[in-house]
């Protein structure tokens, strides 16, 4: 049975191929028309007719899903660059050197400072209650010594780096 010339099975496929492609579409990340007209075109290619269309229909309609949930994976708009979006090279170096410069005056603060400084810079992204109970110290206190910390920080990089410039008209 050639499935194409079969318009019985074809208006029967319709309606279930759109409810699919409705229910996939979202979680793809992708119109259900899209979808839709992908999951036809695969059905086009099929050389054998399947021989449980409805079944294979399903079926079809997740493997297209997962393609193109893979897809918006890997795929990065033009324009921009995973990490630093659309830095020229020079730019991407100035800041990982501005980064080396702040980790550097953390490590010479101190007392505790440079274990909270750490902990506050943290990618994790931590809470005051997590680091509170990674250092040992009560939650109350992680403000004023936060404080204390961040006032030296800002003495030791004044020192190291120079003044802005003047901004506006200068008088």
């Amino acid at each position: 049975m050639d499935l194409l010339k079969d318009s019985e099975v074809l208006d029967r496929l319709g309606p279930l191929l759109s409810a699919e492609a409705a229910a996939e579409a979202a979680g793809a990340g992708m119109e259900a028309a899209d979808l839709e007209q992908a999951v036809w075109v695969r059905l086009l290619e099929a050389a054998p007719a399947p021989a449980e269309p409805a079944r294979w229909l399903r079926r079809a309609v997740r493997a297209e899903a997962r393609r193109a949930r893979r897809r918006a994976r890997r795929e990065v708009p033009y324009g921009s660059r995973p990490g630093n979006a659309g830095a020229a090279p020079e730019e991407a170096a100035l800041h990982g050197e501005e980064h080396r410069a702040l980790r550097s005056a953390v490590a010479r603060l101190p007392g505790r400072c440079p274990e909270l400084m750490r902990a506050l810079l943290s990618p994790r992204d931590l809470t005051y209650r997590e680091i509170a109970g990674e250092l040992g110290i009560s939650q109350g206190s992680l403000g004023p010594v936060r404080s204390r910390c961040l006032g030296c920080l800002r003495r030791m990089l004044a020192s190291e780096v120079g003044a802005p410039g003047l901004r506006g008209r200068e008088r």
